[in-house]
């Protein structure tokens, strides 16, 4: 490990799952896949939460969303119960300079500012030309930089880049598995494709930027996204479809090589894991476990089990999961047995989905899968009795889980916040009926 203390870039995408070349899709990501090759790709990586405050939340507190507070969405007026948990804070109080942005935290809506959170200097949203300047300047300190792009986010049924029909052709992409292969959907996934690229290209130019200015062999890149594609069955779910996501890290201690490793893992591992690297005492809250000892070869496994969450995203939602190297147990909680539409991103693919009854499923409170022989988690197994001591052990250890950790779901419905507002859980689409709980 180098003795001087990292400089530590952390890159949040929304919405991109793990749809990116190191997985073995066929994305157009190859500055993704150069810093793989370069770095360490973590293939079964989850988020703690398939929706985005969340998500992001608990990767810079290293903490379960229930556990941080931010049990919804920061533009819906939800936040970190105490904001100098967030990582940039710990970072600034052992001589780091902080950059970055809120991340999709909400501290605006509590009239917060980003120095609250530990930030010294403010970086807009997907501003990469700032950034660049900042990262080519002299430092005399180590420095902790985080970047937020919105590329692959929904901007009403599209994205932030426009469809390439020459390169991604809609005629022949393979959609993912929840989704059904028709022309619409088809299209909608080629538009993702030629999004996922751009989001590449804004990325590729940070990370050159870190090689020209000489910085690249002292600098961790954390590549990664808040959870699955605004696609129904994908963002909003606790299946791999929904909290499966990509995980590229590069830099100095043992990040390089083109390693690739299977240990299960958590997003809440990261700040541990950068307490590790910048040789700070790790905060007493963290729940998760660094990732050093996977990357040196001195673990080959941190967890017999990562857990997911929701609570609140447009609309209230409850459900909490346990997943292990084998199986996944998804438990739902709330009133609702059908779809709750308002979580699901306006889309193409959604309008198909209803076209076809999407709105009428029938949701089960409980769900098992073998991820071995069912890796796309589709073959419920909850009422087949030849699994039956395998989903009492797994709801034995989420209930355990959840009692450990204080959650506020085994009290029954979980209040949303004084400060925020939700959707009702009847409407179709989250931008309709926003209910502010004030005014």
């Amino acid at each position: 490990m180098s003795q001087k203390k990292p400089n530590i870039i952390y890159i949040n995408s929304h919405d991109t799952g793990r749809y990116i070349s190191p997985y073995g899709f066929r994305v157009r990501t190859p500055n993704l896949q150069k810093l793989a090759e370069e770095g360490v790709l973590f293939r079964q990586s989850f988020s703690a939460a398939p929706t985005c405050s969340p998500s992001r939340a608990s990767l810079c507190t290293g903490m379960y969303p229930h556990s941080c507070g931010m049990i919804g969405l920061g533009n819906r007026g939800i936040y970190i119960s105490d904001l100098t948990q967030h990582i940039a804070c710990t970072l600034k109080d052992n001589g780091y300079e902080t950059i970055g942005a809120d991340n999709h935290l909400g501290i605006n809506n509590i009239n917060a500012t980003p120095q609250d959170i530990g930030y010294e200097k403010y970086l807009g949203w997907n501003d990469t030309n700032e950034a660049l300047k900042y990262i080519k300047q002299a430092h005399e300190k180590p420095f902790f930089m985080s970047l937020s792009y919105t590329l692959t986010h929904r901007i009403r049924e599209g994205f932030g880049a426009d469809l390439d029909e020459k390169q991604d052709d809609p005629r022949y992409v393979l959609t993912p598995a929840p989704l059904g292969d028709t022309p619409e959907i088809r299209k909608d996934w080629a538009h993702f494709l030629s999004t996922a690229h751009a989001l590449d290209t804004e990325m590729g130019k940070v990370f050159d930027a870190v090689e020209e200015a000489g910085l690249k062999d002292n600098t961790l890149i954390i590549a990664t996204t808040d959870h699955g594609v605004a696609f129904p069955a994908m963002k909003c779910n606790l299946t791999v479809h929904g909290v499966g996501v990509f995980l590229v890290m590069q830099g100095p201690g043992g990040f390089n090589g083109g390693k690739v490793i299977d240990a299960l893992v958590s997003q809440i591992d990261i700040f541990p894991t950068v307490c590790d690297l910048a040789d700070i005492q790790k905060p007493y809250w963290l729940q998760g476990q660094s990732l050093v000892g996977l990357v040196n070869g001195k673990q080959d496994e941190i967890h017999d089990e990562v857990f997911a969450e929701v609570t609140y995203h447009a609309a209230y939602e409850p459900m909490r999961s346990i997943r292990t190297k084998r199986y996944a147990y998804i438990l739902r909680l709330g009133p609702r047995r059908r779809p709750v539409l308002a979580n699901c991103d306006r889309s193409i693919t959604k309008d198909v989905w209803m076209q076809h009854g999407f709105g009428e499923m029938q949701l089960p409170e409980e769900m098992l899968f073998d991820t071995f022989f069912d890796p796309q988690e589709m073959n419920n197994l909850a009422f087949n009795p030849q699994y039956n001591h395998i989903l009492v052990e797994m709801r034995e250890r989420l209930l355990q889980w959840m009692d450990e950790t204080d959650d506020p779901l085994l009290k029954g419905k979980v209040p949303m916040p004084v400060t925020g507002w939700e959707n009702l859980m009847e409407v179709r689409d989250p931008d309709n009926s926003r209910r502010p709980k004030f005014g």
